[in-house]
């Protein structure tokens, strides 16, 4: 492997601390957090790009991908660890088979 790719594949590897919650509750408090302070932010521009929620705190950033949300969102705050990601506009962040669900609108 490069040293670039190194480099990249271990900065998304940078949280050491495990998550103190589980993953139910990161859950609940991602998504309570995207409904009540990022949504309407993000849901007519963005729609199909991934935003990344760090649980702890609110910050949260957005990408084409949940490495490139997450890599942006460790880039602005460098602790976080426990992190939720979502599809906008989306009810899944991945979906199987011919279509993606779409979220009611």
């Amino acid at each position: 492997m490069s040293e670039a790719k190194a480099s990249a594949h271990t900065q998304r590897e940078k949280p050491t601390t495990p998550p103190n919650r589980p993953k139910e509750e990161t859950a609940r408090l991602g998504d309570e957090i995207y409904e009540r302070d990022i949504r309407g932010q993000v849901e007519s521009d963005h729609h199909g790009e991934v935003v990344a929620i760090d649980v702890e705190t609110g910050n949260w950033a957005i990408g084409d991908n949940v490495i490139a949300a997450t890599d942006r969102l460790w880039e602005r705050h460098p602790d976080a660890y426990d992190i939720w990601c979502l599809r906008v506009g989306h009810r899944t962040l991945h979906h199987f088979g011919g279509r993606p669900l779409r979220s009611a609108q």
